[in-house]
C-alpha cells in the first residue's frame, strides 16, 4: 500500500518533533538544576543544624534498617554530594538513582506526609526517573569523557 501522500500531511509534525529534541538537551540540564537545588539545599539545612537533624532522624524519621544516626549522616551526606554531580553531569544515571533513593527513603520514612509534600516527592522523582532512564543530556560534562566499553 503507497502511503507517500501522507508525506506533505506529515512535513508540519516531523518540523515539529526535530525542534523539540533540539530542546531536550535543556529540559535536561533544566531538570538537574532543579532537582540538584532541591536536595543540596534540603542537605545544607541538616549539616547547619546537626543537633536537630539528629533529633528528626530520632524521632520523626523512620528510616527502616538504619540507626537513625547513620541515617542522618547517609542521607545528608546523599543530599549534598549527589546533587552536586547530577548538575555537573558526571556521573548523572549514578547521582539521580541514588537521589531516588533518598527521595523514596524521606518518603517511606515519614508516617504522615501531607499530600501537598508527597506531591513534591512524586514530581522529584518523575524527574530523577527520567534522568536515570535518558542520562543527564548532551549539556554534561560525561559527554566530555571517551565513551565507556561495553565489551
Amino acid at each position: 500500500m503507497n502511503l507517500a501522500w501522507l508525506d506533505p500531511l506529515l512535513a508540519p509534525w516531523r518540523l515539529l518533533v526535530r525542534g523539540l529534541e533540539h530542546l531536550q538537551p535543556l529540559a535536561q540540564l533544566a531538570a538537574r538544576l532543579y532537582v540538584g537545588q532541591v536536595f543540596f539545599l534540603s542537605g545544607l539545612t541538616k549539616i547547619n543544624d546537626w543537633d536537630t537533624t539528629l533529633t528528626l532522624f530520632t524521632e520523626d524519621y523512620h528510616v527502616p534498617l538504619l540507626p537513625p544516626a547513620l541515617a542522618a549522616v547517609m542521607g545528608t551526606a546523599g543530599e549534598l554530594v549527589l546533587p552536586v554531580l547530577l548538575v555537573l553531569g558526571l556521573g548523572g544515571r549514578f547521582a539521580a538513582l541514588g537521589l531516588s533513593v533518598v527521595n523514596l527513603m524521606a518518603v517511606l520514612s515519614l508516617a504522615d506526609i501531607a499530600p501537598q509534600a508527597l506531591q513534591q516527592h512524586v514530581f522529584w522523582g518523575s524527574l530523577l526517573i527520567a534522568l536515570v532512564l535518558w542520562g543527564p543530556g548532551a549539556w554534561s560534562l560525561e559527554r566530555l569523557l571517551p565513551p565507556v566499553s561495553r565489551g
